[in-house]
């Protein structure tokens, strides 16, 4: 198995997930807040897995809300968006999460389920789980955890929402992060027949008037500082509820800064709360965006990290680029 495994309280290797799976009979499958495609390919690939191939075991996927563009994904409407209280756990299976303040729904299950186990891709991730899979070097936990599958028993259904999570954390196979096992993972699930076409148009490039509206704004109002090499991006909380929009609606907006000619890093913040802001960040090659966002106590990686930080949004942006714009120094007096 490639990448690396972290472990922390048991001494139990993850070489599949039947190795996890033995004797256990209650499941709580759960992502990060916020969930992007490959938080809910991932979860809900696994919960498809269990129901066909395990179907002895209790299995409940814990998200907030999600994008209706994944509507297509089997059994979507499954998904709990509370914590069932007093309910305890054989297993959790965290998925796409790099930090225990990034578990979404059911963040108490990392203290009361029997086991814990963390799959991800996040060279970010200390290992917050008990048991810690995690490759760095793979485009999506998506592909991570289809590696932990058994491939014959990767139905169609399980192959729709891996391959959504892949197309979204590799940007429809064009970020760096995609190898040449990817392509041939996606080719594996493309033979189940799934319709990926659709698939492609559906989760990755459909918007709606209102969220095409909000980023043509966004990319109107955009500043470019550092000469030219860095974009940034704002949407403030009135702006949302003019659009009628929620921050799920937002994506997308980040990687259509980044293509902007001669820009080496984006920034794309949006207003959470007073002087509180999300910041999703984009390098074409540059800047180690994870560098700038573990400092602010984010995660991610070195192309494509995120934070939450506090302060006036001049205060916020000073801070980013303070060491943006060091790194560039950097590689222009190396060069």
């Amino acid at each position: 198995m490639k990448g690396i495994l972290k472990e922390k309280g048991l001494k139990k290797k993850m070489n599949n997930l039947s190795s996890v799976l033995e004797n256990v009979k209650t499941v709580a499958i759960a992502g990060h807040v916020r969930p992007d495609g490959d938080c809910v390919g991932s979860c809900m690939g696994m919960y498809l897995y269990l129901k066909t191939w395990y179907p002895q075991i209790e299995a409940d996927v814990y998200m907030e809300e999600i994008r209706d563009v994944y509507n297509y994904i089997q059994d979507v409407d499954q998904i709990r968006h509370e914590w069932q209280e007093g309910k305890v756990y054989d297993l959790l299976l965290l998925f796409d999460v790099s930090s225990k303040d990034r578990i979404g729904v059911c963040a108490q299950a990392l203290d009361t389920a029997r086991v814990t186990c963390c799959v991800d891709h996040h060279v970010t991730n200390p290992g917050i789980a008990q048991i810690n899979h995690i490759e760095p070097d793979t485009s999506s936990t998506c592909e991570v955890l289809y590696k932990l599958m058994e491939p014959e028993k990767v139905t169609r259904e399980v192959a729709e929402a891996i391959y959504s999570g892949i197309i979204s954390d590799s940007g429809v196979f064009q970020y760096s992060c995609t190898t040449p096992e990817t392509m041939r993972i996606a080719a594996e699930l493309m033979e189940t027949g799934i319709d990926f076409g659709k698939i492609i148009k559906d989760s990755f490039y459909t918007k709606t008037y209102a969220q095409n509206q909000i980023m043509g704004r966004t990319i109107m109002e955009s500043i470019m500082i550092l000469d030219g090499k860095c974009i940034i991006g704002y949407v403030k909380q009135k702006d949302l509820r003019f659009y009628g929009l929620t921050p799920k609606d937002l994506d997308g907006i980040v990687n259509q800064l980044q293509v902007t000619a001669g820009v080496e890093v984006a920034l794309f913040l949006y207003e959470i709360g007073v002087q509180e802001y999300k910041v999703s960040m984009r390098s074409n090659g540059i800047v180690d965006v994870a560098r700038i966002a573990a400092y602010f106590n984010g995660g991610g990686h070195v192309l494509a990290a995120g934070c939450t930080m506090q302060g006036s949004v001049h205060d916020v942006i000073n801070s980013l680029t303070f060491d943006i714009e060091r790194q560039l120094k950097e590689h222009a007096d190396g060069n």
